[in-house]
């Protein structure tokens, strides 16, 4: 019975990570045509705001609450880096720089997830994630250097994607503590929120830019608001507290070959020889760095544990208390 309700966990897990990075994806076609017509840091408010209603709408329906105050810190540090510093430099950056070096230069992300995961939370580092992990960035950087090219890069245009590599890291290492004491709705919630205010400055901008978009524009910064942040970032969200920051890290390298082929499908942007072996590269290394030598597979089945790689590090009971959002103010509900 318990290794029934363990796989049915797995399997969620799973089919959030990929709904995840398939949004993910499919934002980088959004962000190219509302970037256009947006500024930065509008850019960001709007979508932000899009995400903001959109989450709050599902609280208040699932009477979630606020989250308990041990959960804050979480919160508050991942909602400043990772939903506003984040969001408005990358946004900067891919103005200053051609895509390919703001690819390579932002899939350090995961790299760093990763050592501060093993550093900070104490996670794992197996053979296994660790290979997968240099495969996928090999991949990610062929990926970049075919893109590279058609456009200028300047200094500060590197910096301000390293800088956004680094508030990802770190947003997402911050986050993964405060699943452990709020639901996964309460956590993307309040986090979006935070990311919100952060980028309030930037009202008048967003104003005027929407004054003069066209309504194809707007709509790309609706849809990035509702699906890549608000449905992302929760299934994100409920990924990650059934697994370590280390392999959610790893997962998003799938986010390049998906560009390529949403890309490929969408714009008629025919991917190259390199910009093929890449995105094969990247999906290689996520699927050798989610995968669990034989031995460890036979061991886990013998003890009732999930072997698909999510939840088999983070116990049930985890999942089920970062799902429960015991907040003060309201009965436990379900993320």
């Amino acid at each position: 019975m318990m290794n029934t309700a363990t796989s049915r966990t797995g399997l969620l897990a799973a089919g959030a990570a990929v709904v995840t990075v398939v949004l993910w994806a499919s934002a980088f076609v959004s962000i190219r045509s509302a970037g256009a017509a947006y500024t930065p840091g509008a850019l960001a408010l709007g979508r932000l705001a899009a995400g903001s209603v959109t989450l709050g709408v599902l609280c208040l329906l699932r009477r979630e609450g606020w989250p308990p105050r041990a959960a804050w810190p979480g919160i508050a540090l991942s909602g400043l880096l990772w939903f506003g510093v984040y969001m408005v430099v990358l946004n900067w950056g891919e103005q200053q720089v051609d895509a390919g070096t703001a690819a390579l230069v932002v899939n350090i992300g995961p790299l760093l997830i990763a050592l501060l995961g093993v550093r900070l939370l104490g996670d794992p580092m197996p053979p296994r994630l660790l290979a997968g992990t240099a495969v996928s960035f090999a991949g990610a950087v062929a990926v970049g250097l075919s893109m590279s090219g058609g456009g200028g890069s300047s200094m500060l245009g590197v910096v301000l994607c390293l800088v956004a590599a680094v508030a990802y890291a770190a947003g997402v290492v911050a986050q993964k503590p405060a699943l452990g004491r709020a639901s996964v709705l309460q956590v993307t919630t309040f986090g979006c929120l935070t990311g919100t205010v952060l980028c309030l400055p930037f009202t008048g901008q967003l104003i005027r830019d929407a004054s003069e978009a066209p309504l194809s524009a707007t709509l790309d910064m609706i849809y990035l608001g509702i699906f890549p942040t608000a449905l992302a970032f929760t299934t994100w969200a409920y990924a990650l507290a059934r697994t370590t920051v280390s392999r959610m890290g790893a997962t998003t390298y799938a986010v390049p070959a998906l560009v390529v082929l949403l890309s490929w499908l969408t714009l008629g942007e025919v991917p190259g020889a390199l910009t093929l072996v890449g995105g094969a590269l990247c999906l290689a290394g996520v699927a050798v760095g989610r995968s669990r030598p034989p031995r460890d597979r036979v061991a886990a089945r013998s003890e009732g544990v999930d072997v698909r790689g999510e939840g088999a590090d983070a116990s049930e009971e985890t999942g089920d208390r970062a799902d429960r959002g015991r907040s003060p103010r309201g009965p436990a509900r379900r993320g």
